[in-house]
């Protein structure tokens, strides 16, 4: 996701560019939830249950975002893209780790588990997000949900959830520059139809490569920029 540092090169306040990123790229996972709406409706009902901790984590996750000072998440800020870039290398590990998982539903110890970690992956979603479906897709896998097409379905429904709360709380205090916002989305549109018309000539390693590069890079200049 570089979003984020585009606002902020473009001199959007830390805070503001993160805002208004989530609320550009929200339609983007409301599509995607659309697209896995089958899967979603065969999923086991007990999984329906953490789109809960999902509201609650992500309106967390953006009252602290907001009321974080802005030199403070200045300063994180980098950290945040470094990692997620991380996370994105990590992919493939992640999902062999995912399928090969074996874990057991135990009742309530289960659910009280579920749901926390669900509440802790959806307050950072809430907060910043970068990395957010590769989070949940390892915390479904650690959970016992195997199916990976499930999966894929219930992290997006997750997603709609943490991400919309935020976006709605972003929009009430006024976090949101809506023509940057606006221009964003209609760019990610047309380059999600570009990406994928490139991306049918490319290895998907090697694309995954380029976009962890990159985060990198974003991330250790936003780091230089800030000592």
């Amino acid at each position: 996701n570089i979003s984020f540092p585009v606002l902020l090169w473009l001199g959007l306040p830390p805070i503001t560019a993160n805002a208004t990123s989530a609320t550009a790229l929200w339609p983007g996972v409301m599509s995607a939830a659309a697209g896995f709406a089958p899967e979603i409706r065969k999923s086991p009902r007990r999984w329906y249950w953490l789109a809960i901790p999902s509201f609650v984590g992500g309106a967390i996750g953006a009252y602290l975002l907001v009321h974080t000072p802005s030199a403070i998440f200045r300063s994180i800020a980098p950290w945040l893209v470094i990692g997620s870039s991380v996370l994105m290398a990590a992919e493939p590990l992640l999902v062999k780790r995912f399928t090969a998982l074996q874990a057991e539903r135990r009742g309530t110890r289960w659910m009280a588990l579920a749901l926390t970690v669900q509440l802790v992956i959806s307050a950072y979603g809430g907060y910043f997000g970068a990395g957010l479906g590769i989070l949940i897709l390892t915390a479904l896998g650690l959970l016992g949900l195997r199916d990976m097409h499930a999966a894929n379905g219930m992290k997006n429904m997750y997603s709609v959830a943490i991400k919309g709360v935020a976006v709605i709380y972003f929009i009430v205090v006024s976090r949101v520059v809506w023509h940057a916002a606006i221009t964003m989305a209609v760019g990610s549109i047309v380059g999600g139809y570009l990406g994928a018309r490139v991306g049918r000539k490319l290895k998907q390693s090697t694309m995954r490569w380029v976009a962890v590069g990159i985060g990198v890079a974003i991330g250790v200049v936003m780091l230089v920029q800030t000592v």
